[in-house]
């Protein structure tokens, strides 16, 4: 073999060589993207309206979207320990997150909001309801939250026990449902004589409300936590802080809820 042979017979080994690493070689790494197009949200029923406006406003602060899966606290719950999905958790009582921080889902967490139960007769009270004894009488139509998949039904098992008058009002519940908005529903449409709800979800159109004395009362802290298998960690965080933002709070002032801290009901 002469010179210029060699010489073209290692040329064309190095081509053949570049072509076959070029063939088989690893692509270069895509960079992570560190923001989602949206985040899941598992959200108590009884805050849809100001978590609605929530989410408008986060999106036009960040351009993330914000998609909720509203339901039950303890529904919910289950849904994500089902699943391990999702970015974060809003129920309607700090007993179903710190539930949820002992499965280990629990990042960050912060108070919002007070959750103040009253009781709710349809307009013109057909009953004569006049407090929670009331709903013990015979002959009333009572209707709960499921205390399996509510946080109203849980607070309001919890309350009718604290007064004595549980195993009465039970005997007068013709139903118990799954969210508070069929509470609502269900109350103004004249389905029972009395319904135990969320303060800030009272509407006077079709509804009267009576109010529990605070020494009598349950009042709930509404949380919201981040979860720990979110894939985009830093902005299930950022969403967090942004609800529990004086910005955040405010939007909740609007929909009537009392925001946390407050003098009157304190740290509960």
């Amino acid at each position: 073999m002469n010179v210029k042979s060699g010489i073209i017979l290692v040329m064309l080994v190095v081509s053949a060589c570049i072509c076959i690493s070029g063939c088989t070689g690893t692509p270069p790494a895509v960079e992570e993207n560190t923001q989602p197009d949206s985040l899941l949200v598992y959200c108590g029923a009884g805050m849809r309206e100001p978590m609605d406006d929530i989410a408008i406003a986060f999106e036009e602060k960040t351009g993330v979207a914000i998609n909720y899966n509203f339901g039950g606290s303890n529904t919910l719950l289950s849904q994500m320990e089902l699943t391990g999905m999702g970015d974060a958790y809003m129920p309607g009582a700090t007993s179903y997150i710190d539930a949820a921080r002992e499965k280990g889902f629990i990042d960050t967490e912060a108070n919002v909001v007070y959750h103040v139960p009253i009781i709710i007769v349809p307009k013109g009270n057909p009953a004569g309801i006049t407090s929670l004894e009331d709903l013990a009488k015979p002959g009333v139509k009572v209707e709960l939250g499921d205390a399996e998949a509510a946080a109203i039904g849980k607070l309001s098992d919890s309350l009718l026990k604290k007064i004595g008058i549980f195993d009465e009002v039970i005997a007068n519940t013709v139903a118990r449902t799954a969210t508070v908005n069929e509470l609502i529903v269900h109350t103004s449409l004249r389905q029972t004589d009395a319904a135990i709800i969320w303060e800030d979800l009272f509407n006077g159109e079709k509804l009267e409300r009576i109010d529990i004395p605070k020494e009598q009362n349950i009042v709930k802290v509404v949380p919201i936590g981040s979860l720990t298998f979110s894939e985009y960690p830093e902005t299930a965080r950022e969403f967090v802080n942004f609800v529990a933002s004086d910005e955040g709070k405010a939007i909740f002032t609007a929909h009537g809820f009392t925001t946390y801290p407050d003098p009157y009901y304190g740290e509960i």
